[in-house]
């Protein structure tokens, strides 16, 4: 627990800060400003790489998606602490810059529009801290909390994920004047495969969380028949 999380803690704003170095060195003509805002999009893509191949590691080792446990799912939870931490105040620093660039820079106002410019993404990082880590390292999963959690998820995983897609043939329709099952007949066949191909997996992920939700929600009952 404590290892992923001192490395965490060490890794991302040194990297942060050896990204602002090499690109202060290497392209002297851009300013200080452009070097942070820079570095702090490497320092996401070098986490977003991590995450995606800690979970591609664990699909690969897990033979049941819905039972199976693997240390790396633990583990790097910890090690994400430090860099929802770190990425909260990199995009403050950001803000900051920004506002000193347009001589701004006054503590109150920048913060004020810190939070008004990104406050979906300091909620997605506050949940993940607050709520998501809680849940996955304490083993609540029979909690209220985890269940709304689920619920939610659910619920904003099939409107995003499934209904985008009908949504977006409706769209379509609406401003051509079709109905909705008008629409793939008149649009280019790849774009009906391309969309097929894009949602397949989408609506497979999609029963799988099913699947967890109905075991999760039907596990006390069955424990009281026993």
């Amino acid at each position: 627990m404590l290892l992923p999380l001192a490395w965490g803690s060490l890794f991302f704003p040194g990297l942060f800060g050896l990204c602002t170095w090499g690109l202060r060195r290497a392209r002297p003509a851009w300013t200080y400003s452009d070097c942070v805002m820079i570095s702090t999009r490497l320092v996401s893509s070098v986490q977003a790489v991590l995450a995606t191949g800690s979970g591609i590691i664990i699909i690969r080792s897990c033979s049941n998606v819905i039972t199976d446990r693997h240390w790396l799912a633990r583990e790097y939870v910890w090690f994400l602490i430090p860099y929802m931490v770190y990425d909260s105040y990199a995009m403050y620093l950001c803000e900051w810059y920004r506002a000193g660039d347009q001589n701004n820079r006054h503590s109150l106002t920048i913060f004020r529009n810190f939070l008004s410019k990104n406050r979906l993404m300091i909620t997605h990082h506050a949940v993940i801290l607050f709520v998501l880590v809680p849940v996955a390292q304490l083993q609540q999963q029979r909690t209220l909390l985890y269940k709304l959690n689920g619920v939610l998820t659910l619920t904003t995983f099939f409107f995003c994920r499934i209904l985008l897609f009908p949504f977006m043939y409706w769209s379509y329709g609406r401003q051509q004047g079709l109905s909705l099952l008008q629409v793939p007949p008149k649009i280019p066949f790849y774009c009906n495969v391309a969309n097929a191909f894009l949602i397949a997996p989408q609506i497979y992920w999609f029963s799988l969380l099913c699947k967890k939700a109905a075991r999760l929600f039907s596990a006390p009952s069955a424990k009281k028949d026993g």
